[in-house]
């Protein structure tokens, strides 16, 4: 087979490596089948599509409609690097997908209006399918709702032509979006188990994604909760693109 690609951002070791961990078990792919290039650590290199079957695109402590002057070297770097490789997935629908900094940045390259108006703190939240999400065959076999773990500071206010809208929750409307007929962004976590959200709410204590006070009782919500549908999500993807 040939191997998938996960693009990560996370500076942080731990929380990089729980995320490839998350990824290749959910994925159901021993290690020689993802590949990970950590984005924040230098340039992308010269990546060859026909290489691999698939490509995840990881969470991240970028946020695309931050005010340009305020992004960093290498944040600008990485959006530059993955908008030019977007220039080629979308137009051949070259198998993607994208976990919560996905939907910023597909939806920022398809003209999608993101910003802070739907942001969600970090917990689980109730999604719901829409009539083109129960249509997917990346959502085959999944409940009409499920819950979801979310955490983000951004999202797709409005989305454009181009998207057909997939899935949805009461505090956040474009929570899974499609362009073409592969090409995916999330805007919940898929490779979130509760020990996963756990892990990342004692990394990003000190991220604005909630008062670092409280991270303890964050922690307790989380491990009260039962999320175990969206890893499917990622089975499917596996199964469906995997190619030799």
């Amino acid at each position: 087979m040939k191997p998938f690609l996960l693009l990560a951002t996370r500076a942080e070791d731990f929380a990089a490596d729980a995320e490839y961990s998350s990824f290749l078990r959910f994925g159901g792919l021993a290690e020689g089948e993802l590949r990970r290039i950590r984005l924040e650590s230098g340039p992308m290199p010269e990546l060859d599509l026909a290489d691999y079957s698939g490509i995840f695109l990881g969470g991240s402590p970028f946020n695309s409609s931050d005010p340009e002057e305020s992004k960093s070297a290498v944040q600008v770097r990485v959006e530059h690097e993955l908008g030019a490789l977007l220039d080629r997935v979308v137009p051949q629908d070259f198998p993607f997908l994208g976990a919560c900094y996905g939907v910023g940045t597909l939806g920022r390259h398809q003209g999608a209006v993101v910003d802070t108006t739907y942001a969600e703190p970090i917990g689980s939240v109730e999604i719901t399918l829409t009539d083109g999400g129960a249509a997917d065959p990346l959502l085959a076999g999944l409940p009409p709702s499920f819950a979801a773990y979310v955490g983000h500071k951004e999202a797709c206010a409005a989305l454009p032509s181009s998207a057909v809208l997939l899935a949805s929750s009461p505090t956040c409307p474009v929570q899974m979006f499609r362009v073409g007929q592969n090409v995916y962004a999330t805007q919940f976590h898929p490779e979130l188990d509760v020990e996963a959200l756990v892990g990342r709410i004692s990394t990003y204590r000190h991220a604005g994604y909630f008062p670092p006070e409280q991270a303890d009782e964050y922690m307790e919500r989380a491990r009260a909760t039962v999320v175990d549908q969206p890893e499917a999500i990622l089975r499917a993807f596996v199964s469906r693109y995997a190619r030799r």
